[in-house]
């Protein structure tokens, strides 16, 4: 399979169907615990359920841009170090966005809130902080509009000020790649339903 189509089968399917849902708890904040397993750069899993930032799409893994010594990096890699990394220094809290229970998948917002440092007192999107930084993109719909229009600002200054996976000619951007992979996808399921030529 290739690297975008199961990342656009799982967008495409809750941007669809999956209503936001409330946390049944008083407080419906919850901390990213040091148990989690991150999979990607916008996602990880805990407790038999999938975590992923609403609104983010990391660069995907099997993907490679050349880095300024001229070595070829994983672009995917290079996303889920920087999630990592954030998440470890910040330790935001998240609430659930959207789930959906087919896959047990809980589409997050994160947000942390520093009590020291030049940060202090501010509130910071963990989805903001990878974006504005470089190291993630703002997820696209199957028809390409953004998924949190304020990401996709976000990204066009980290492009324009070629921060993060910008500074790098050749990053491959995992939306265009998720947008060919659907297309490509559509236009095999619309030939495969065509009857066949007369002979």
């Amino acid at each position: 399979m290739k690297p975008g189509f199961a990342a656009a089968g799982i967008l495409a399917a809750v941007l669809a169907s999956v209503p936001a849902l409330a946390e049944d708890k008083s407080n419906p904040w919850f901390p990213i615990p040091a148990t989690a397993s991150f999979s990607t750069g916008d996602t990880w899993t805990y407790a038999g359920e999938t975590h992923r930032l609403y609104g983010v799409q990391a660069c995907l893994r099997g993907t490679y841009f050349t880095n300024s010594a001229g070595g070829h990096v994983d672009c995917g890699e290079a996303s889920l170090a920087m999630l990592v990394s954030l998440i470890r220094d910040l330790k935001p809290q998240c609430y659930t966005a959207a789930w959906q229970a087919a896959t047990k998948t809980r589409f997050v917002v994160c947000v942390a809130q520093p009590t020291s440092g030049s940060a202090a007192g501010s509130r910071i999107d963990l989805g903001t902080a990878l974006i504005s930084t470089g190291w993630a993109f703002a997820a696209v719909t199957p028809n390409g509009a953004p998924v949190h229009a304020p990401y996709i600002v976000a990204q066009e200054v980290a492009k324009k000020q070629h921060l993060g996976l910008w500074q790098f000619a050749d990053v491959p951007d995992p939306n265009a790649i998720i947008l060919r992979d659907i297309r490509n996808a559509s236009n095999q399921a619309g030939q495969s339903s065509n009857p066949p030529a007369n002979r």
